[in-house]
C-alpha cells in the first residue's frame, strides 16, 4: 500500500469513527456486558491529569486500569454487594446531597450568589435579642410584642443591663455574636443584619427560631486573605519537664536578637507541616482556621514582616509573622464555590419557589378540577384535634393531578393531609383554607420530587457523577472485603510476608541527641566546653542566658542521621561534637546514643508491611478475576479511540 493510500485510509477510518460516535461503539465486553467507548473516553479525559505514572497516560496503559475497574465492578455485583443495606443507605444519602446541588433555578441562584459575594466583603459585629417561637406557630402577637418591648428597653438601658436581667437561655436570648459575614447565620437573620445601619437596632423580624431584633455594633471591610508563618511550641510535649511558655519566650528572645524567623521555625517549631518551609502556612481567611485567637493575632499585624509577641491558642504557644495579605478574591474566582453554598443554605427556599414556577412550564401538568372540592367535603373539625381519618368510601385511586406521565392520586394527597394534622392542632381556621394551603404544599413537593426522581435521565453531568460515586462506593466495599481486611486480619500471612521481605523494612542510622543552638559562635563554643565538662542543660542555661537575652537553646530528640534538623556533614559519634553551622546558626550536638541501622520489627513496620501485603493480595486477586470473567477488547474501536485523542 502506498504512503498516500495509507494516509487516506487513516483519515477515512478516523472520520468514520467520529461519525459513528453518534451511536457510540462497544470498546470491550466483560463477561458479555458491553462497555462503550464514550464511557472510556469520558473517564480517561477526566482523570488524565490525576495519573502520575506516565505509562498509564498511554491508552493501552489506562485501558488496563479501566479493565481492572470493570472486573471489580463485575465481581462486586456477583457477590451482590450492590444489594447490601449499608451500601444502599450510604449511596442514597450521597445521592440526596448531590441532587440538592443540581436542583436550582439559575436566575434566582445567580442573584443570590452575587448578593452573597457582596456580603462576604463586609464583616458585621452584632448582638441580638431572640424570643423563641415555633416555626409553625401562627399566633405571633405575644412574641412580637415581647421582643419589641425588649428592644425599647435596650435602647434606653443598654444591651448588657437588659441581658443580665432577661436572658434565660430557653425562651429569651440576648447574645453577642461577634463578627460574621455571609453564610454564618440563617439567611433571614443575615439579611436583616446587613440592612441595618451601623450603630442601629432593627425592628423585629421573624426566622425559623422566633422573633429577633439585631443591634449592629460595627461593619468593616473583610480582612482578606492572610499569608503568614508561625513558630509553634505544642502543648503536648514528649519531654514532660519542658516548660512550653518558657520555650516560646526563649525563641522570642532569639528573634529579638536578630536571628532569622525562618531558621528558628525550621529548628524549633513543633508544627511539622510548616516547619520545613520556615513556618509558612497556607493562605487563610477570617473564620477559616479552627482558632479565632490565632486569626485575631495574625490579622492584628499591620505590615508585611511584622512579628507578634508569643500568645497561647488551643493548640500551643505561637509567634506569628505576617508575610502578605490580599483582599477577597474576585467574584469570577469564587462564583462556583458560592453557588454550592447558596444551594445548601436557607436561601434554597427562594430557589425552590422559582424552580417550581419554571418546572410548571417545562412539564405537562394536568389538574383534576374537582380534586380540591372533593377534599373540602370529606375534611371536618376532627382535623384540628388530630383525629380526622379518611372515610371508608374514600375515592383513593382518583387522579388529583399528573406531571408528564406520572399520576398523583387522591390517596397520596389524603396521606399528606393526615400527616399535616399535627401542624394545625388546636387551631381554628377555615377548612377550605387548610385544603388550599396543603394542596399547594403537596404540589410543590411533588413536582420537585418528580424533578429529582428524573434528574438522572434529564442531566447527563449528574448521571455521570452519580455513576462514579455508585461504582466507587461499591468498589470500596469490595476492596475492604477482598483485600484490605484480608491483609490486616491475616496475621500468619502478614508475618510470613514480613519474614520474606525484611530487607524492605529498615531503620536508617539514628542518634539520640541533645542539641545546643545559638547564632553566636562564641556562645556555642562556651556551651560546648560546659557540655564536655558534664554540665546539665539547666546549668548551661543559667550560665549563658539572662532574663533579657536568650543566647542558647536546647533540643532533645531521636533523629535519623540525615534529618534536615541536623547538619548535612553531621557524623554520629557518642559524646560532644564539634561546632556545626546549620540553618543560619551554630550548633553543638551531644550524642547520647548511636542507634545503628537495623531491621524494623514487624510491629514497628506494621503499617508499611500491611500496605505491601495488600498490593500482593490485590495483584493475585485481579489475576483470578481475569480467569473468572472473559474480557474481549474491540481492537478496531480501540485504534479509533487512540486516533481520536492523538495517542
Amino acid at each position: 500500500m502506498s504512503i498516500k493510500l495509507k494516509s487516506l485510509f487513516v483519515v477515512l477510518f478516523v472520520f468514520n469513527f467520529s461519525f459513528s460516535q453518534e451511536k457510540d461503539e462497544v470498546l470491550l465486553t466483560v463477561d458479555g456486558d458491553a462497555v462503550m467507548a464514550s464511557e472510556f473516553l469520558r473517564v480517561y479525559n477526566k482523570n488524565l491529569d490525576l495519573v502520575k505514572d506516565e505509562s498509564q497516560k498511554d491508552v493501552e496503559g489506562y485501558l488496563k486500569l479501566f479493565t481492572e475497574y470493570q472486573l471489580k465492578l463485575k465481581e462486586a455485583k456477583r457477590l451482590k454487594l450492590h444489594e447490601d443495606k449499608k451500601y444502599l443507605r450510604e449511596f442514597m444519602n450521597y445521592k440526596k446531597q448531590l441532587t440538592k446541588n443540581y436542583l436550582s433555578e439559575s436566575k434566582v441562584t445567580e442573584a443570590l450568589v452575587k448578593e452573597a459575594y457582596d456580603r462576604s466583603n463586609i464583616d458585621i459585629n452584632a448582638s441580638h435579642i431572640l424570643v423563641r417561637l415555633a416555626e409553625t406557630e401562627k399566633d405571633t402577637i405575644n412574641a412580637y410584642s415581647e421582643v419589641l418591648a425588649l428592644r425599647e428597653r435596650v435602647l434606653k438601658e443598654g444591651f448588657d443591663k437588659v441581658k443580665a436581667e432577661m436572658h434565660n437561655g430557653s425562651t429569651i436570648f440576648l447574645e453577642d455574636l461577634g463578627y460574621f459575614s455571609a453564610f454564618k447565620m440563617v439567611y433571614d437573620f443575615e439579611t436583616a443584619a446587613y440592612k441595618t445601619p451601623k450603630g442601629e437596632m432593627s425592628m423585629p423580624f421573624r426566622t425559623q427560631f422566633g422573633y429577633h431584633v439585631v443591634l449592629v455594633k460595627d461593619k468593616r471591610a473583610s480582612r482578606g486573605t492572610m499569608t503568614a508563618a508561625h513558630i509553634m511550641v505544642g502543648l503536648n510535649q514528649k519531654d514532660s519537664l519542658l516548660d512550653t511558655e518558657q520555650r516560646i519566650n526563649d525563641i522570642y528572645k532569639k528573634l529579638n536578637q536578630g536571628e532569622s524567623f525562618e531558621a528558628l521555625a525550621k529548628q524549633f517549631s513543633d508544627d511539622k507541616s510548616s516547619a520545613a518551609n520556615g513556618g509558612k502556612l497556607s493562605p487563610f481567611k477570617s473564620g477559616q482556621l479552627s482558632s479565632e485567637i490565632f486569626e485575631d493575632n495574625a490579622f492584628a499585624l499591620k505590615t508585611n514582616g511584622d512579628v507578634s509577641k508569643p500568645f497561647k491558642s488551643e493548640y500551643g504557644w505561637h509567634i506569628v509573622k505576617r508575610i502578605d495579605i490580599k483582599p477577597i478574591d474576585a467574584f469570577k474566582d469564587l462564583k462556583s464555590s458560592l453557588e454550592t453554598k447558596v444551594q445548601r443554605d436557607s436561601r434554597s427556599r427562594l430557589i425552590n419557589k422559582a424552580m417550581v414556577k419554571e418546572l410548571k412550564t417545562r412539564y405537562k401538568i394536568s389538574n383534576n378540577s374537582k380534586g380540591k372540592s372533593y377534599f373540602e367535603t370529606i375534611i371536618n373539625a376532627d382535623f384540628f384535634q388530630r383525629s380526622w381519618r379518611l372515610p371508608d368510601d374514600f375515592e383513593k385511586d382518583e387522579t388529583l393531578f399528573s406531571i408528564n406521565d406520572r399520576s398523583f392520586t387522591y390517596n397520596e394527597f389524603g396521606r399528606h393531609l393526615m400527616s399535616s394534622q399535627r401542624n394545625y392542632a388546636g387551631k381554628k381556621i377555615p377548612l377550605s383554607a387548610v385544603v388550599d394551603k396543603e394542596y399547594n404544599s403537596f404540589f410543590e413537593r411533588s413536582i420537585l420530587q418528580f424533578r429529582e426522581d428524573n434528574l438522572e435521565n434529564e442531566n447527563k453531568d449528574f448521571a455521570n457523577i452519580l455513576k462514579e460515586y455508585r461504582d466507587g462506593l461499591l468498589l470500596f466495599e469490595l476492596m475492604e472485603k477482598e483485600v484490605w481486611n484480608k491483609a490486616s486480619k491475616d496475621t500468619l500471612g502478614l508475618e510470613t510476608f514480613y519474614n520474606d521481605n525484611t530487607s524492605k523494612y529498615q531503620w536508617k542510622d539514628r542518634a539520640e541527641v541533645v542539641i545546643a543552638s545559638s547564632v553566636d559562635q562564641a556562645i556555642i563554643d562556651t556551651a560546648r566546653k560546659l557540655m564536655r565538662k558534664g554540665k546539665t542543660e539547666e546549668e548551661i542555661n543559667k550560665a549563658l542566658n539572662t532574663d533579657d537575652k536568650q543566647n542558647v537553646i536546647f533540643t532533645k530528640a531521636i533523629y535519623n542521621t540525615d534529618d534536615k534538623k541536623l547538619p548535612t556533614n553531621f557524623k554520629a559519634k557518642e559524646g560532644v561534637s564539634k561546632v556545626y553551622q546549620h540553618n543560619e546558626a551554630f550548633h553543638v550536638i551531644d550524642v547520647k546514643e548511636v542507634l545503628p541501622a537495623r531491621t524494623k520489627t514487624l510491629e514497628e513496620a506494621k503499617g508499611k508491611v500491611i500496605n505491601d501485603y495488600q498490593a500482593i493480595i490485590e495483584t493475585n486477586w485481579i489475576n483470578d478475576l481475569h480467569k473468572r470473567f472473559k474480557v474481549k477488547v474491540n481492537k478496531d474501536v480501540l485504534q479509533a479511540v487512540k486516533a481520536k485523542i492523538g495517542n
